[in-house]
């Protein structure tokens, strides 16, 4: 009986910290990927501001094959949307909201089953003969103790999938 109760005081001092230590945390969270590819801003652009292009490059869409993905607005730029159902990827929503081509592409991102949003932007700055492309990501994680903690490890989770799409972006963009 005494390990028993030692045992639930230890459970309630843990969800205790993982609550009251979630709620203490900022909800905001940042990430950022560079790389340095060997191609004009306006041959990079046009596999970026166009949703239908994002098969080609982005991790996620290569390693769910079978992912639904529904496109809405224009062709590409401002008001362009791609919405996906996956089981191995989750479901969201990117919009992209802003278009200054061929230096930059902002969007906004939604996931449903977290109610959460983030944005996010494709900057690209010429440098010689090539382009220098930074992917970046800002978002909150609302006021879920659980979800904060995850924002702590969101760099981790993302990065490695900014890593690979950029990777992928690269090869691409660099075929002759």
């Amino acid at each position: 009986m005494k390990v028993l109760k030692v045992l639930v005081i230890a459970i309630v001092a843990l969800l205790l910290i993982v609550c009251v230590g979630g709620l203490l945390m900022s909800p905001k969270y940042t990430l950022s990927r560079t790389v340095k590819i060997n191609a004009a801003p306006d041959k990079i652009y046009a596999l970026i501001a166009d949703p239908r292009g994002w098969k080609q490059w982005s991790a996620w869409n290569q390693r769910d094959p079978a992912m639904a993905i529904e496109y809405s607005g224009p062709a590409s730029g401002p008001g362009a949307v791609w919405a996906w159902k996956s089981k191995s990827q989750g479901d969201g929503r990117m919009t992209f909201t802003t278009a200054e081509a061929p230096k930059r592409l902002a969007y906004e991102l939604y996931f449903p089953d977290f109610n959460t949003t983030s944005t996010g932007d494709f900057r690209l700055d010429a440098n010689g003969g090539a382009t220098q492309v930074t992917w970046s990501m800002d978002g909150d994680m609302g006021s879920n103790p659980v979800y904060r903690w995850m924002g702590l490890f969101m760099d981790k989770m993302v990065g490695p999938d900014f890593d690979a799409g950029l990777a992928n972006l690269k090869a691409l963009a660099e075929k002759p």
